[in-house]
Parts: structure tokens; C-alpha cells; sequence
């Protein structure tokens, strides 16, 4: 009976003092506010994603919209970005983050005007050479969840060959990118690999539209690679341009930024995201804590930042869950890189040596070996993608962005 009695007398302490705990950290948080700024609103699934994650952190930390968190959408990659950080300092916020990598310069700009706000930037380059204590890179390793949606993408490319549909000669897929930068080279390579890693004849043909976001540039470029024979269509760009064309003509498609199922519930086969939320609840408690935030941020597998959206199994292959949770558990355990250098070649070449343009300048001058142990290693250096190498067996249609 003692014992007992002492059991439920801990057990009593302990809930207690969690219950204190909560209390103090949400008591910590009511010291915090905190703006965000958005490229597009919310019918851009790329900001669609980040208003997501935004308003989960947020409201599970206890911040109120418009009280304690302010969203502020539309604001292109110029001049109109400090103003609207300086907006959101004005209005009691003590971080202000931005989404879109050309808002950096303007985020450095405010930062830099005002030292007593952390600012945080997603997708930026530059936050490990400014050397400002108030200013912060944020990307996760979305490479990976790339990878593992390109695995689902090379499944459906032999579930196609198996029932003759196409010949493995013609498993072609095609990809509608947004710019030529690394952060899209090193997301279309990643998905390349993933379905290449499965089915060993794929190839691949990148259209470009030179836009985040624009419905009808997406819509077009889709089109123009299901016209060219490619059979299934992924992206990196933000609106349902291509997986709507993709309906439209009932070409399987792998979305990004969250399922696209309602869209497409003939094609959609799966997605892979970024989930924010674990970071932005990093920086508003590290704020509230009176604590350094990372100057580079890399959000993984482990953190909860690189999601894969739900599988959509009446379009999806036979065994594909299963295959993606055998490599997602090989790349967290460090067994299988997604830019092993066997696994691609340059010129027909191996690549055993490369210099990437990690400390960005102007001239985007090469600074740092990435190549080494048998792979490249992605977003080690800094939290932004830095491969920016063009492998074999995909075809770039145009270049001009």
C-alpha cells in the first residue's frame, strides 16, 4: 500500500511539474510576435505551404493571427520586401521570416537596419557570409523526399512497361521547372535518381517557364512535354498548372508541396513537401528562450521537415508504400545517399571532384570540394541546395531562365 501510495504521489509530481513547465514556456511565448511574408497567397502551393506550417506552429505555441502572428502575401522580390519588414518590425514583431529566395537582399537590408529583430529566410544563400547575429537561412533536405517521389514515379514507369503500355525506351518522364538555379537542378536531379534507382531506362526532358508561379506557363510547359512523349510529369513550380494538364490528358503525376489528389484523382500518384512548422517553432521558441538561432537551418527526416504526401494507391504501383519506407529508413540510417556518385555520370564520366558555389558572390565563383566518401553531399555546408550539375540522361529544353 506504501508503495503504491508513494507511486501515485510521483506520478502526481510529475504532472505537476510538466503542467508548470508548459505553462512557462506559453507564458515565454506571449513575449513573441512574429510576421511573415509571402511571395504569393494561398492559391501558390509553394506559400500555400509555408501559411500552413506558419499558423500549425504558431497556434499550437499559443500565438493569436493578426494579434501575435501577421501574414503579409503578395509581396514580390524587390524593394516591396523591406518595406514590408519594416511594416511588420513596426507592429511589435520580433522575428520577421520571408519565403522566397529572392527576398533576401532586402531581408539583409532590414536585418541590418534592425538589429534587436531575428530575421529569417528561407531558401537563401547568404546568412553563414554576412556574419549578422540577427540574420538566418532555413532550408530542409527536400532532395530526399524528391528522391523517394522519384522512387514512386520509376515504379509506375515499369508498372507501365510490365503491361505494355510503353516500351522501356519510352520511359521518359518530364519535369516543369520554374529557374535554372541549384535549388532546381538539385530537385529535378534528386527525382531523377529516385525513379532512375528503380527503373534503370528512364530519362528525363526539364522545360523551364522562368516564374514561381504562372498558371498558364505551367499549364503550357506540362503540355508541351506530354506532346514530346514524356509519360509521366513532375514539377517544381507552385501552381496546379501542370498537375491539372496532367488530368486533362491522363498522364500519371508527382506534385509537390502537398497532395494534388482532388486535382487529379486519375494521376496524382504522390508528393513530397517541405513541413515548416518544426522550424518555425524552433526559432519563435529560441526567440522566447533568449537563445541563438542557426545561421544555416537544415530540416530532415528526423526533424519532421521532409514529408511525403499522402500515396494515392489507385493511381500508384503495386509494393510502392513498401519501397518507400525501405529507402526512407536506408537514408536516414546514412546507407543510401541520394547523390551517390555511382549512380550517375557527367559526360559519361564519373564524378569524383566537384567545387560548388557555397559562399554565393556575384560571380558565383566556385569555393568548396562537396565531393567526397563516395557521393555529394548536398546542403552540408549551407542550409540552401548547391548542386547545380547537369548528369546524364536528362535533357534540358531550354535554358534561357
Amino acid at each position: 500500500m506504501k508503495k503504491l501510495i508513494a507511486m501515485l504521489v510521483a506520478l502526481v509530481l510529475c504532472v505537476s511539474l510538466f503542467s508548470v513547465t508548459a505553462f512557462a514556456d506559453n507564458e515565454k511565448v506571449d513575449n513573441v510576435k512574429i510576421g511573415f511574408i509571402f511571395l504569393h497567397d494561398e492559391q501558390s502551393t509553394y506559400d500555400l505551404n509555408f501559411m500552413n506550417g506558419a499558423r500549425e506552429a504558431c497556434e499550437a505555441l499559443g500565438l493569436v493571427e493578426n494579434e501575435s502572428y501577421f501574414f503579409k502575401v503578395g509581396v514580390p522580390e524587390g524593394q516591396e520586401c523591406y518595406e514590408a519588414a519594416l511594416d511588420l518590425v513596426d507592429a511589435g514583431c520580433n522575428i520577421v521570416f520571408a519565403d522566397s529566395f529572392g527576398h533576401e537582399d532586402y531581408m539583409i537590408e532590414a536585418a541590418k537596419e534592425c538589429p534587436d529583430v531575428q530575421f529569417c529566410h528561407a531558401t537563401g544563400t547568404r546568412a553563414h557570409t554576412e556574419g549578422l547575429d540577427n540574420y538566418h537561412n532555413a532550408f530542409a533536405s527536400i532532395y530526399e523526399g524528391r528522391f523517394l517521389a522519384g522512387i514512386a514515379a520509376g515504379m509506375k514507369l515499369n508498372e507501365m512497361i510490365e503491361s505494355g503500355k510503353i516500351t522501356a525506351e519510352q520511359a521518359k518522364m518530364g519535369y516543369v521547372g520554374a529557374f535554372t538555379y541549384a535549388e532546381v537542378i538539385s530537385g529535378y536531379t534528386s527525382f531523377f535518381l529516385g525513379a532512375r534507382s528503380v527503373c534503370p531506362s528512364a530519362t528525363m526532358e526539364v522545360t523551364f517557364t522562368g516564374s514561381w508561379y504562372d498558371l498558364a506557363l505551367e499549364t503550357e510547359g506540362a503540355q508541351k512535354l506530354i506532346n514530346d512523349g514524356c509519360v509521366l510529369v513532375s514539377q517544381h513550380a507552385d501552381s496546379m498548372g501542370a498537375p491539372s494538364a496532367c488530368e486533362a490528358a491522363g498522364v500519371p503525376n508527382v506534385s509537390y508541396n502537398g497532395s494534388t489528389k482532388d486535382a487529379g484523382p486519375n494521376t496524382y500518384i504522390i508528393s513530397s513537401r517541405i513541413n515548416w512548422a518544426p522550424y518555425f517553432d524552433y526559432i519563435i521558441k529560441a526567440v522566447a528562450n533568449g537563445e541563438a538561432i542557426d545561421a544555416d537551418w537544415t530540416g530532415d527526416f528526423s526533424t519532421g521537415s521532409v514529408e511525403l504526401a499522402e500515396l494515392n494507391e489507385a493511381v500508384a504501383a503495386a509494393g510502392t508504400a513498401e519501397a518507400l519506407e525501405a529507402a526512407k529508413e536506408a537514408l536516414i540510417a546514412g546507407e543510401l545517399h541520394v547523390f551517390a556518385t555511382d549512380a550517375y555520370t557527367v559526360g559519361g564520366e564519373a564524378q569524383e571532384s566537384y567545387l560548388a558555389d557555397v559562399d554565393t558572390d556575384p560571380a558565383y565563383t566556385p569555393d568548396t570540394e562537396v565531393v567526397s566518401d563516395g557521393f555529394f553531399h548536398e546542403s552540408a555546408f549551407r542550409s540552401a541546395p548547391y548542386f547545380d550539375v547537369q548528369i546524364d540522361g536528362i535533357t534540358l529544353l531550354d535554358t534561357a531562365f
